[in-house]
């Protein structure tokens, strides 16, 4: 946008253009009376290595669109700062993940409704989860078609998934085609967020189908650094572009999609939060609300790395000029291979413990390894297994670490800190080693390079899972809905305390879903837009 006027006046802003700001902005702008106004704090998502999906590698550590988040030196972690990827861009978070689509089980959001949440059941969720979705299997009754975000099967089946898919089976789980239809537990292929091998993020799904519309502004480059507040009423946002400070108002409401991180940082900077943090930084308190980052969750992994007998691996790809060239060409021509694969094409919903009623972890497979998906694959032919919980008991908190927008807050996450989750990862990784015992994938490991078989206590397992585990990028509830003291938003998502404003992102999650976050976070963009249209009905 070339020129940019002082203020600017709408019906709607939403802060954000993530995963479920897209698809916010894309609904409410479906009413042509409507104006709206996208504020995103990254740019276009113009970078190619965006719509290739093993390009997720190359845009993990790029500071062009990703926030590159730390932790802060966490007990659980070894002590060590846990880098935390989170999409500055257009598409926010689902133009540099995974592209694994995981909605979570049916008993995720029933539970959502037990703690409360009136309207956020399986049965409440499961039409705006069909309404987002374009199957490429065709609908039923778990899934959709012609929705914005085109959900497909994975392009090619590596020799390594299918041996793990087959010592699954042969330990006795059950094959399982659709991780999001009548059950979650079992082994077999994810789906993804792709389209004909690219990348299917929430702007190319979403957004950009919607910018033709004349009544939605978008504005890239705009970091929000307040949300402005006449008496309790949310009215504006202050942003902050190209060194220059603008301000929007919004006749109607405005919509928070910061995502789990800026989500609380935006609300602690503009007043709402505990009051005691507020204070000590000199920031003027709207509303005391002591939840705000709190209850931070978050799915922590331990990994296997394996070195593989044969040269099968994407490692192998990456360390040779004629097999790089060969892969180009089949992704140019045929949009298949490795080029077109997600982060981990295959895994196992599994229980650790028979009376569970459903699954509390699972393990994924990848045909590649290495030390820090930031320091590139290894040197060798290698692959990966990792496990995590997918119930995590333990909770941390962000919190601002000055009154200045620009700096990032601090991230508190405690992993591993309660019995259960320390326990559970254990089993994780021993189930990891039964997998890998089965004659499918021991043709081809040559050697277990991590942990490596030294390790084999629980109590060694656990200190390996805190030395070299990490997170699986799922951060949520730090702004979470509920009626309880910590609730920071109400079921119809709304800031308690104040009017004008709700939260629409992962931060509001009462409790991590059981899977990839990115799912439900598009859901919860799907209903907020479904609420707020209610409400201005009701209002006509």
């Amino acid at each position: 946008m070339a020129t940019q006027p002082d203020a600017i006046d709408a019906d709607f802003i939403v802060i954000g253009a993530g995963s479920a700001g897209c698809a916010v902005a894309a609904r409410l702008s479906e009413d042509p009376a409507t104006r709206v106004l996208l504020l995103e704090a990254g740019g276009d998502d113009t970078n190619r290595w965006i719509h290739i999906p093993l390009g997720f590698g190359k845009t993990f550590a790029d500071p062009s669109v990703n926030w590159c988040y730390e932790t802060e030196p966490d007990p659980g972690a070894g002590d060590r700062r846990v880098y935390w990827p989170r999409g500055k861009v257009l598409g926010g978070s689902s133009s540099i993940n995974g592209m694994v689509y995981i909605r979570g089980q049916a008993e995720d959001f029933d539970h959502w409704r037990q703690l409360g949440n009136t309207g956020w059941s399986f049965e409440d969720v499961l039409p705006y989860f069909r309404r987002a979705e374009h199957q490429t299997r065709g609908a039923d009754e778990f899934h959709g078609s012609g929705g914005p975000l085109c959900v497909s099967d994975v392009p090619d089946h590596h020799p390594i998934c299918e041996a793990f898919i087959q010592s699954a089976i042969e330990m006795g789980y059950p094959r399982n085609d659709d991780f999001n239809g009548a059950r979650q537990e079992g082994v077999g292929y994810h789906q993804t967020t792709t389209r004909n091998g690219r990348r299917c993020s929430t702007a190319v799904g979403y957004l950009r189908p919607a910018m033709q519309r004349r009544n939605l502004q978008v504005v890239t480059e705009a970091l929000s650094e307040k949300i402005l507040f006449e008496a309790r009423r949310a009215v504006g946002v202050s942003f902050r572009r190209e060194g220059r400070v603008y301000t929007a108002r919004a006749a109607r409401e405005i919509i928070l999609c910061g995502g789990a991180i800026n989500s609380p940082q935006l609300l602690l900077l503009s007043g709402i939060g505990p009051q005691e943090q507020l204070a000590a930084l000199g920031i003027p308190v709207v509303q005391d609300l002591p939840g705000v980052g709190r209850s931070l969750q978050d799915h922590y992994s331990a990994p296997l790395k394996l070195r593989c007998r044969f040269p099968i691996t994407v490692n192998d790809v990456m360390q040779s000029n004629v097999k790089k060239l060969k892969v180009g060409l089949e992704y140019y021509l045929f949009r298949k291979g490795p080029l077109a694969m997600c982060s981990s094409p295959a895994a196992l919903f599994a229980r650790t413990r028979p009376e569970l009623a459903s699954p509390d972890v699972k393990l994924s497979i990848q045909p590649f390894s290495a030390d820090r998906p930031q320091d590139g694959l290894h040197p060798w032919s290698g692959f990966s297994m990792i496990a995590y919980q997918l119930r995590p008991d333990s909770r941390g908190q962000i919190m601002l670490k000055s009154a200045n927008p620009a700096d990032p807050p601090a991230v508190h996450p405690n992993y591993l800190s309660t019995e259960l989750d320390q326990q559970t990862i254990a089993a994780g990784l021993r189930l990891c080693r039964q997998l890998l015992a089965t004659p499918h994938l021991a043709r081809f490991t040559e050697a277990e390079s991590l942990p490596g078989p030294a390790v084999q206590s629980d109590a060694d397992l656990l200190d390996f899972a805190r030395r070299r585990g990490g997170t699986v990028y799922h951060p949520t509830s730090t702004c979470k809905m509920g009626v309880d003291p910590l609730a920071v938003v109400d079921p119809e998502l709304q800031v308690r305390g104040v009017a004008g404003l709700r939260v629409a992102d992962a931060s509001v999650m009462p409790t991590v879903v059981s899977g990839n976050t990115n799912a439900a976070t598009i859901m919860i963009g799907e209903k907020v837009a479904d609420l707020v249209r209610q409400e201005v009905r009701l209002a006509a």
